[in-house]
């Protein structure tokens, strides 16, 4: 994957606020969100093996209902639920360790 300067920029800003934040040079901090595209969620899901309902209630804990409005790109996931999704994504082999380690 390259990395286009705007993203390089976006990262840099967001180190820089970081360690200023540290240092005690600021007292308040930028929150990016970023938007989970609709196919991201469905990927994050299948990645998992899961169908909807074993995805949303066991796994993230919302509705069946919520997660097909996050599938058809109606709503977007927040706060845990956008993270956890992102990391399935990335790394589908850690969430099922958890799980497995969890069931066990």
């Amino acid at each position: 994957m390259i990395m286009t300067s705007q993203a390089y920029k976006g990262i840099a800003q967001g180190l820089n606020e970081a360690i200023a934040f540290a240092g005690g040079k600021r007292r308040g901090f930028a929150v990016h969100n970023f938007p989970v595209a609709p196919t991201e969620v469905r990927e994050a899901r299948e990645r998992l093996g899961l169908t909807q309902r074993e995805f949303a209630e066991n796994l993230l804990g919302v509705s069946v209902f919520t997660l097909r409005k996050w599938e058809q790109g109606q709503r977007q996931p927040t706060g845990a639920a956008r993270t956890l999704i992102r990391v399935i994504r990335s790394n589908p082999g850690a969430v099922r360790k958890v799980l497995a380690d969890t069931a066990a």
